[in-house]
């Protein structure tokens, strides 16, 4: 919990430091590739997370990777997370700007899971929806989920609307259970 909210600190400063050098844009693509980076390779989040290595070395590592494919701004900020020895909370970091970031330009993520793939209309009708209902421009994760036997589980933040067969059918068994009791 400690390290969720020294990472959502971390991830709002860099926002507003990057407001106020008018590269929102440009650190928000650079905070995607380093969390796309690392959540893609067990290796290198093993490796920040490591008490063993030197700080230098990470530091190092962290350049080469990353030195010539960001901007000034995120090469400093990486460079100060490692300094104070916050570079285990990079993945936590990245992913609060992220969010940070959606809620600047209006994004809402949406996750939806379903019995089985949808059509590319069904998507799109499924995604002016739920844009219609959050009044945001929906980023929407789609997973397959064959436990659901039908209909779709929508995540929105906190809440989630459930119209699963699956769920149905456990609603019934448990008006069934109340009414022999």
């Amino acid at each position: 919990m400690a390290s969720q909210k020294a990472a959502r600190r971390y991830a709002k400063s860099l926002l507003e430091v990057s407001r106020e050098q008018n590269q929102v844009e440009r650190t928000h693509a650079d905070i995607e590739l380093i969390h796309n980076t690392i959540k893609g390779s067990r290796e290198l989040f093993l490796f920040l997370r490591s008490p063993v290595v030197q700080r230098d070395k990470k530091q190092k590592v962290m350049l080469e990777l990353f030195g010539d494919k960001v901007s000034d701004l995120t090469r400093m900020f990486i460079g100060i997370l490692i300094r104070k020895e916050r570079e285990q909370i990079v993945p936590e970091i990245a992913e609060s700007f992220i969010d940070l970031y959606n809620e600047l330009v209006g994004i809402q993520k949406v996750q939806v899971r379903a019995a089985e793939d949808m059509s590319k209309a069904g998507k799109d009708y499924l995604l002016k929806i739920l844009e219609k209902k959050t009044g945001k421009k929906v980023q929407m994760g789609f997973l397959i989920d064959e436990s659901l036997r039908g209909g779709l589980l929508v995540r929105i933040d906190d809440t989630v609307y459930d119209g699963s067969v699956k769920h149905k059918i456990e609603e019934l068994q448990n008006s069934f259970q109340e009414f022999s009791s």
